[in-house]
């Protein structure tokens, strides 16, 4: 037997309006042509109406948990409301509570991003930058690898969109997706490489050595005259795979030490004319999106 259709709108409307005029449920259900059981169902859950919420009784906060709390919240930047009050053993205070207390005290806030460069970091650029003032850069090799990925740039991604337009839509992956390393060097107007990284190679200290031994040593360092090698500097960025001490004394090994390799400013790619080319390279691989 199958299940009965429930009361429609207008049978309900029609329910109300025949008790009004002083029907018996039972008449009701004949004139309806429903199940007598259904229409006095119906106006029994009607009568009885919504339950009263009952409110739980909520803990009262005093003076002296409001300054433990204030106290735990200045210990505790970036905390939420439970693990504050959880630290100064107050419990069974519910969460609307414990946020509207702590708005008079406090604000939610994100994490601020770390200026780029620090006192530290000034003073050595501007070390830098006295001691290199009189050197030539013609005679500079600036080197840096570049990652590209299919997913698109990792820091820039702006252009202009006419109006009424949709931004495109740029896919990112937590796993896979591909991408390719390359290393280059820039000295005068003589572009060394560019070199790709083989797939899957993390670059350590080791790797690092590696690659340059098989990639600039033998195609391009070891044709140049002794005149050249004489006067050329060496520069690389701060990555902890170029300034281990494993790669600095291979470096020295290959007669690349002392006042040939450049000493570099920590945090300074900015300094590098090399980013000006991957700018331009990545300029042209992503320009389709």
């Amino acid at each position: 037997m199958g299940q009965k259709k429930d009361l429609t709108g207008s049978e309900k409307s029609k329910i109300v309006r025949y008790l009004a005029e002083g029907c018996s449920s039972l008449k009701i259900a004949k004139l309806l042509k429903r199940d007598h059981r259904t229409i006095k169902r119906f106006i029994q859950n009607s009568q009885q109406g919504r339950k009263k919420r009952v409110e739980k009784p909520r803990r009262k906060i005093t003076a002296h948990e409001l300054r433990k709390v204030k106290r735990a919240a200045a210990k505790m930047p970036l905390a939420t409301s439970l693990a504050i009050f959880q630290s100064c053993n107050i419990t069974g205070v519910p969460k609307s509570t414990r946020c509207a207390i702590l708005r008079d005290m406090a604000k939610v806030r994100k994490a601020e991003r770390r200026p780029p460069l620090n006192k530290t970091h000034k003073l050595k650029r501007q070390d830098w930058a006295k001691k290199y003032l009189k050197t030539g850069f013609s005679k500079v090799l600036w080197t840096d690898e570049m990652r590209v990925s299919l997913d698109g740039p990792d820091g820039w991604a702006r252009g202009w969109i006419g109006k009424g337009q949709r931004a495109p839509v740029r896919l990112r992956r937590q796993q896979g997706g591909g991408g390719v390393l390359v290393w280059a060097g820039i000295i005068k107007d003589e572009l060394v490489g560019p070199f790709r990284v083989e797939d899957g190679v993390k670059l350590n200290s080791q790797s690092y050595c590696q690659f340059l031994e098989d990639t600039f040593f033998k195609q391009w360092y070891r044709k140049k005259s002794a005149s050249f090698k004489k006067n050329m500097i060496f520069m690389q960025d701060n990555a902890p795979s170029h300034a281990s001490k494993y790669s600095t004394a291979w470096l020295a090994r290959k007669g690349i030490k002392e006042e040939k390799l450049m000493t570099w400013p920590p945090c300074s790619p900015d300094l590098n004319p090399i980013e000006n080319l991957w700018s331009i390279i990545k300029c042209e691989i992503y320009k389709e999106g």
